[in-house]
């Protein structure tokens, strides 16, 4: 099964589009693999502020390698960000800058299929990009100055991510097990999934955390979150009592802890904190519910 196709990962901001932050979806033979690219289309005039730009960035079961231009100083700051189980918030720069953002966000359970080493030890952390991509940053980081619109960025990234995919990587155990997860949409406890893919509990931590760098059990909490997430998003008449017992929290109060745990504020905090970005774009407000 082709997991990309049952599970929808969102951000804190799923309707965030500007000058400095847009969405790109991938070619149709990257989709299994790549959630999209993001980033800036073109270049944009960075301007100095006292107070930077804060964005939330919550746990969407994702990774991200980010690429940052500055064309006025002519550098370039290449990391990937592995993946999170906690809420932060991300400053923009202060300083009067050309500058633009690329990046190719994997989910979860690709980005080893792409990588020169283990995913282990990555949660909650960003390295410089030669830890784990030393070949991507090297074929792709010449060409950021010259290719500055995003649509030919993506172009160059695409053939060679398509050179570097190794499927031999995959590994079927975990691979039934995020299927499992994702059926059960992240209910199913630990010991019920190791016996639905017939091997122990540590021998299917230990897989989880070599090829995504998180465990099955906090990798569970994260997907039911990122369901109840897009329930919030896409019902209008979203009901925490009928969240409770379709995602088998213990009560509404548990339901309400965990998200909050997961996403830094409370429901109608984040869902006005999505609905800026429709607001700002002046689309109906209903659109909230139909994503």
């Amino acid at each position: 099964m082709q997991l990309h196709k049952i599970y929808t990962p969102k951000t804190a901001s799923p309707f965030a589009n500007s000058e400095t932050y847009m969405e790109f979806p991938p070619c149709e033979a990257l989709k299994p693999y790549i959630q999209c690219f993001w980033g800036s289309r073109l270049p944009y005039r960075q301007h100095r502020t006292e107070q930077p730009a804060e964005t939330l960035v919550t746990p969407d079961t994702c990774v991200d390698i980010i690429f940052h231009v500055n064309f006025t100083d002519n550098r370039i700051a290449s990391h990937f960000c592995g993946v999170d189980d906690r809420p932060f918030v991300s400053h923009a720069p202060v300083e009067e800058n050309l500058l633009s953002t690329f990046a190719i966000r994997f989910y979860v359970w690709s980005a080893v299929l792409f990588a020169e080493d283990t995913m282990k030890d990555t949660r909650n952390k960003a390295f410089d990009l030669d830890c784990h991509f030393a070949g991507l940053k090297k074929a792709l980081e010449p060409l950021l100055f010259d290719c500055v619109r995003i649509e030919d960025r993506i172009f160059a990234a695409e053939r060679y991510l398509f050179e570097h995919l190794h499927l031999e990587r995959q590994n079927p155990l975990v691979m039934e097990g995020l299927e499992q997860i994702m059926l059960h949409r992240g209910t199913l406890e630990i010991g019920h999934l190791s016996k639905e893919v017939h091997t122990s509990s540590r021998q299917l931590e230990r897989l989880f955390l070599e090829n995504m760098g998180i465990s099955p059990k906090r990798l569970s909490s994260l997907i039911r979150y990122q369901y109840l997430w897009n329930d919030i998003l896409c019902q209008p008449d979203f009901q925490v009592t009928e969240a409770v017992h379709k995602y088998g929290y213990v009560d509404q109060a548990h339901l309400l802890h965990e998200f909050k745990r997961f996403h830094g504020m409370n429901i109608a905090g984040a869902k006005s904190y999505a609905g800026k970005d429709l607001e700002k774009y002046r689309l109906p407000d209903n659109d909230i519910g139909t994503i």
